[in-house]
């Protein structure tokens, strides 16, 4: 019985001991795992950053890489780097540029993202002051979409695009959402100075899909907003960011010119600035017809308003005198000036609207205007 009594006696220590190195061990495990981690969050911390670039061509075992700069450079590449092609996404270190390895990105970005993509609902009867101007946009624009077969027929090719340019707040935007709302179209819209700021390095990449986009969203109305941003007269190249507008439009005129006249695309370009604009984007089979937006007379500036304060509460009184004060004011400050009077009667406690307050709202209006000239003037003179 004694005998019995110690060896489990002795079994219970052995258990106890076994657990006990069991323990140890999986602490040690752990131990370990945590110190090749840390180790390897330090490796990581060590390396250099990688220069991602692109191969531009492979010469003799040897490639011309691309910055994103625009620079170039005849760099080797590590003997594991295989099979790389032009065009291939790389990495390379920072001090001599050779190439390590390879990297999978997508050549192509979301281009839904980096452009407005809407179906319009302004119509013909939200466009006030511009009757001449809205004849010509519907015969270029509106006709060849919904009749291209009258254009067969009569064997004419419609112009590709049109260059709508006058001053700011005159209503080129309007004008390209009406058509594009006119014909079912999607309305997609590109601000100019926008890529070139935020895409530098791509943006010639960028404008490719757009109009890729457009063909496959069609019948589509393109409309670049600012085109002299990426359209200006060339001059000798300096900078790479010079460098980099000129490839963008360069990609806009080759997008331009591999458009046929009838397809369901069609591009609109504003700007205020046609003086500058390179002859090269205004030649026939580009925008070769040019629409003029003039500021509104007496009838528009007239037109304008009963637009915007149509859905206003006004008390009745003869508008002869409010209409003499807003000549010179461009649509979109007709359209503030109904919201500010707007915003005088409810300060009043009022729901109707009443000539004082929109006199009051043209008075504010044209001095807000005139500070932000001054300001700028200051800022640049």
């Amino acid at each position: 019985m004694k005998s019995n009594s110690g060896s489990g006696e002795l079994d219970k220590v052995m258990y106890g001991y076994t657990t006990e190195v069991n323990a140890l061990e999986d602490e040690n495990r752990v131990l370990r795992e945590t110190i090749e981690h840390l180790k390897d969050e330090i490796r990581k911390y060590k390396t250099p950053p990688y220069l991602v670039c692109e191969i531009k061509d492979l010469i003799d075992s040897k490639a011309l890489l691309s910055l994103k700069n625009g620079n170039e450079f005849f760099v080797e590449i590590d003997n594991d780097v295989k099979d790389l092609k032009p065009g291939d996404q790389v990495l390379a270190h920072q001090k001599n540029l050779v190439v390590v390895d390879t990297i999978k990105s997508s050549k192509k970005f979301n281009v839904e993202k980096f452009v407005i993509i809407e179906k319009p609902k302004t119509t013909w009867k939200d466009v006030g002051g511009l009757k001449d101007q809205i004849n010509e946009i519907k015969e270029v624009i509106e006709l060849p979409l919904k009749k291209p077969h009258l254009f067969k027929k009569v064997g004419i090719s419609p112009p590709k695009g049109v260059l709508l340019h006058g001053p700011p707040g005159c209503g080129k935007t309007i004008l390209a959402k009406a058509v594009a709302a006119s014909t079912n179209s999607t309305f997609i819209e590109i601000v100019g100075a926008e890529l070139v700021q935020k895409y530098i390095g791509e943006g010639a990449k960028l404008v490719k899909e757009i109009f890729e986009l457009a063909r496959n969203k069609g019948p589509a109305v393109v409309f670049i907003d600012e085109l002299d941003a990426i359209a200006a007269q060339r001059i000798d190249i300096g900078t790479s960011g010079e460098r980099e507008v000129q490839r963008t439009f360069m990609q806009l005129l080759a997008e331009l010119d591999g458009f046929k006249e009838l397809d369901n695309v069609k591009i609109i370009g504003a700007t205020n600035r046609k003086d500058i604009l390179d002859p090269a984007v205004v030649r026939p089979g580009r925008f070769d017809r040019l629409i003029k937006i003039p500021e509104p007379d007496r009838e528009g500036v007239k037109q304008i308003f009963e637009i915007h304060s149509k859905g206003m509460k006004i008390k009745k009184f003869n508008k002869k005198n409010m209409i003499d004060k807003m000549l010179n004011c461009n649509g979109a400050e007709i359209r503030s000036i109904c919201t500010e009077a707007g915003y005088f009667a409810i300060r009043n406690n009022r729901t109707e609207v009443t000539e004082e307050d929109f006199l009051e709202a043209i008075q504010k209006v044209k001095v807000d205007d005139k500070a932000n000239v001054e300001e700028f003037m200051n800022m640049f003179g």
